[in-house]
């Protein structure tokens, strides 16, 4: 009998050291903590060409070179944003382009714009997996070494999904982990790709839809949508004024003018 309770004794000692040295372990690093974490998705299906894929390339260096959307990136203060792009196209084309960079200023919002520039088209042709590019995005995020108070996949594309899982289901399963899904509809090929992007596509907290016309008016529009994801502010809530300036500046100049 006091054998036995010798033994309990020490088991139940050895069971109190374990935790005592389980808590003095250092916590798990938890990445570097940023206001945003940002993957940009591009379409690069068969409905691009190689026209359409460059304006969106373009569109997007020229936005982060921007005077507003490098304020706003200030705007996060010392945490700054996490940012990375990635090309997609049918359920098994998914390509992580630039990888993960952290911008706090003009400089690294400049070094993210030159990747760009440099970065090729990988993913060339394919379906329109609008699924795939979620759950693929959502994963990078999961995966990689920083810690958001917004996790954020922006989608860009100019038609519905044809292949995959459903975009509304993947989209709700991001939601549910705290992801918001943005979208950015263009509108050359199918002129109600918005109202798809709008019920199938966008979800989470402040999520929100932008449309072009056409790849042309692109730049405009992720300009717009590259403001207000990083700010956390609608562009609604600028000053209409401000607005309007961001906007004239964010338009290509007239053939012939300056």
């Amino acid at each position: 009998m006091l054998r036995e309770s010798s033994q309990a004794l020490c088991k139940l000692c050895l069971l109190v050291f374990s935790l005592v040295l389980l808590l003095s372990l250092p916590a798990r690093a938890q990445g570097t903590s940023v206001d945003l974490e940002l993957v940009l998705a591009v379409d690069s299906s068969s409905s691009v060409t190689a026209e359409e894929f460059d304006l969106q390339m373009e569109g997007i260096a020229k936005a982060f070179r921007h005077s507003a959307v490098v304020a706003a990136i200030e705007a996060a203060g010392d945490l700054g944003v996490a940012v990375s792009l990635v090309q997609w196209s049918d359920n098994r084309r998914q390509f992580l382009a630039i990888d993960w960079m952290h911008l706090t200023d003009a400089e690294s919002a400049e070094a993210f714009a030159e990747e760009i520039d440099a970065t090729p088209r990988f993913v060339i042709g394919g379906g329109t997996a609008i699924g795939g590019a979620m759950s693929f995005s959502t994963r990078l995020i999961e995966r990689n070494d920083y810690a958001g108070r917004r996790k954020v996949v922006d989608i860009s594309g100019d038609g519905r999904a044809n292949q995959g899982n459903q975009p509304e289901d993947e989209r709700d399963k991001a939601v549910a982990a705290g992801f918001t899904i943005n979208g950015l509809a263009i509108l050359n090929e199918d002129f109600l790709v918005d109202r798809y992007y709008l019920y199938n596509v966008i979800g989470g907290t402040g999520a929100f839809l932008v449309t072009a016309e056409d790849f042309q008016d692109f730049q405009e529009a992720i300009l717009r949508k590259l403001i207000q994801e990083i700010s956390g502010v609608p562009l609604a809530a600028l000053d209409p004024a401000l607005e309007e300036r961001l906007i004239q500046a964010a338009r290509p100049a007239p053939p012939g003018g300056r």
